[in-house]
Parts: structure tokens; C-alpha cells; sequence
């Protein structure tokens, strides 16, 4: 899991940061995973980093779910054929917040981080593997998957910023050979 220190937060900005990042722990450690707290902290280090930050305005609680729940929507954390499974009903009452503030609030965090079901930082281990979208690149003008080319490609389309990791590799393998 990222540790405070490591997220970046500007130092004007970290106690309102970790008071969220509190509220957030504490929800994915009773009823999610580390997966997702560890998610939620990037997120919330991102809104933090902003000019200027919306996480100074509305309540820290609000926040704090509006940042699960949007991350939830883009992981499929409301589809009861996958794990860990919640309904918005479930959440909003963990967070202590209504399920509309939670929902407009959430549509917030997507929209100035353009979150989405492609965008591969914001996507758990699970879902970025069987995401198609995340590995497509462009080579010769033709889409192709990344997963299907040959290492030295997805090396490069890793580097570049085109692909979450070298597939041939897998994510601790390629976290290995980029240290």
C-alpha cells in the first residue's frame, strides 16, 4: 500500500488529505480490500496535487466515498458476479453519506481525473487483465493487442506510457526490471 509519504500531497493539503484517506482505509479495510485503499489514496493524492484542490470544499466524509464509489464504478465493485461485490446502497450507509451526494460527487472525482474503464491507473489487478481496451496500441497505424507482441515492443509500449506494464512480463515483473 502507498505510504503518505510516497503519494506526493502537498504539504498545505495533507491534513485534509489524510483525514480523508483515514475515512477511506478504514471503509475498504471493514468491507472492500487493500487493493482498494491503496487506489483510493492515489486518487485522493491526485485531487490533493490540483490547482486549486476541490478536496478544500464539501465535507471530508463526502469526499472520501465519492472517491470509492468512482472507483468502484470503473472496477465493476456493483456487479454481483465479481468479488468484492457492494451495492451504492451498502456504501453510501458505510460512508455515512446519501446515495445522491455520493453519486454527484463521484461523477466529480471521474471528471477532473477522466476516469474510466481505460484509463489502466485507476483500474484494479483483476479488471486491467481482462480489460481488452487497456492493451491496445497503435503499430503502423493498425490496433493491435500489446499482449501479442513481441517483448521487445512491449517494452517500448511500456515505456512510453501506452500500456499499465509489460505483459509478457506481468505487472511484478515488470516492476522488477524497470527498479
Amino acid at each position: 500500500m502507498a505510504e503518505l509519504e510516497e503519494l506526493k500531497i502537498p504539504k498545505a493539503m495533507r491534513p485534509v488529505a489524510e483525514d480523508i484517506i483515514k475515512v477511506t482505509d478504514g471503509v475498504c479495510a471493514k468491507l472492500l480490500d487493500a487493493e482498494y485503499a491503496d487506489l483510493a489514496r492515489q486518487v485522493v493524492a491526485k485531487l490533493a496535487r490540483r490547482r486549486p484542490s476541490p478536496l478544500l470544499s464539501g465535507r471530508r466524509g463526502t469526499w472520501a466515498a465519492a472517491v470509492v464509489y468512482a472507483l468502484g464504478q470503473v472496477n465493476f465493485l456493483f456487479d454481483s458476479s465479481r468479488e468484492p461485490y457492494l451495492t451504492a446502497d451498502e456504501l453510501s450507509a458505510a460512508f455515512g453519506v446519501a446515495k445522491s451526494t455520493m453519486s454527484g460527487k463521484a461523477k466529480q472525482v471521474r471528471d477532473l481525473l477522466k476516469m474510466d474503464y481505460f484509463t489502466a491507473e485507476f483500474l484494479r489487478t483483476d479488471v486491467t487483465a481482462e480489460n481488452p481496451m487497456v492493451w491496445l496500441i497503435e503499430v503502423d497505424g493498425v490496433a493491435v493487442d500489446s499482449r501479442s507482441l513481441p517483448l521487445d515492443y512491449q517494452v517500448v509500449a511500456f515505456q512510453r506510457g501506452y500500456i499499465p506494464y509489460i505483459p509478457a512480463l506481468g505487472r511484478e515483473g515488470t516492476a522488477a526490471v524497470m527498479v
